[in-house]
């Protein structure tokens, strides 16, 4: 199968690429430099220059392939509605070049979007039309034109070696402040999933996933955000605190409508219904890592 990704030198999208080259699948990725363009090129997979607001670009990989599989998101969360805006329409696009044939269509979501009906959002919930991100709704779009378009939630975290991502912000902090933070008695549950483990998912859905089915990429099905804060202190030897609500916008900044958020959520149809096992590290053990903190202090160097 040839497969066009977007995002795919992104820190999943990168993940998603090299496990369907290893399954032998042909990849068509997205570029929008040379950099991206000479990366895949290494690893084997074929370039397609262009980028997410390019939608003739988009339209033109997607004509091009047997299924798509879309990871690429703006991720500006200071201009969160501007690129939740830009995805919808990369996913309308995308999905418009495919109708009329039984191409698959896979684009991601989040477990964040969910409006859960019980203890654990549930692949049977749908996503909570208040949300900015529209990804579900331009997917409904899509499959009402015919195209056969299945989604694959992703969690708040996505871990594993490189992340950049809500926790080495959450670490960078952390040190910046001298205490590593939570807010309230920090019980809120954070799901995730180590990217590899989602790249196995992504490629199991465009293989063999079911139209107009959601898809959970949750290992983890909560993580308390307290246990993040106290081994992010114990690395950093500083203070684990507490913060009201009041207070976490001086800690967190942008961050802290997310690091309050108790959200967390099953895998168990997904897992069922695709025999998807998770087998990478969980987050509490990646974290404890070196690599995590090893970034971080790349990072404070280059700052």
């Amino acid at each position: 199968m040839r497969v066009f990704v977007t995002g795919a030198t992104g820190f999943i999208g990168s993940a998603v690429v090299r496990e369907l080259l290893e399954a032998g699948h042909q990849v068509l990725g997205l570029a929008r430099s040379d950099q991206s363009a000479k990366s895949l090129l290494a690893e084997g997979a074929q370039v397609h220059r262009g980028d997410l607001r390019d939608l003739e670009s988009l339209r033109a990989g997607a004509a091009a392939v047997d299924a798509v599989i879309h990871t690429a998101f703006i991720h500006d969360f200071s201009n969160y509605g501007p690129a939740a805006e830009a995805d919808r329409q990369a996913i309308e696009t995308l999905g418009a070049a495919l109708v009329g044939s039984d191409r698959a269509l896979v684009i991601s979501s989040g477990t964040l979007v969910v409006q859960s009906r019980g203890p654990l959002a549930t692949e049977e919930d749908g996503a909570n039309s208040n949300f900015p991100r529209k990804s579900e709704e331009a997917a409904r779009l899509v499959a009402s034109r015919g195209v056969r378009v299945s989604t694959v939630r992703l969690p708040p975290t996505v871990h594993g070696n490189g992340d950049h991502g809500f926790v080495p912000r959450i670490i960078h902090l952390a040190r910046e402040k001298g205490a590593s933070a939570y807010v309230g008695d920090g019980h809120n549950r954070w799901p995730a999933v180590h990217r590899l483990d989602a790249a196995r998912l992504y490629r199991l859905v465009v293989e063999k996933g079911s139209r107009e089915a959601r898809y959970h990429a949750v290992a983890d099905e909560g993580v308390p955000f307290r246990e993040i804060a106290s081994l992010i202190g114990r690395r950093l030897n500083v203070p684990v605190t507490s913060k009201s609500c009041e207070e976490a916008p001086n800690h967190f900044d942008w961050l802290a409508h997310f690091v309050g958020i108790d959200g967390p959520a099953s895998s168990a149809r997904t897992r069922e219904r695709l025999g998807w096992i998770p087998v990478q590290p969980g987050l509490i053990e990646d974290l404890d890592a070196e690599h995590y903190f090893e970034i971080e202090e790349a990072a404070s160097v280059r700052s």
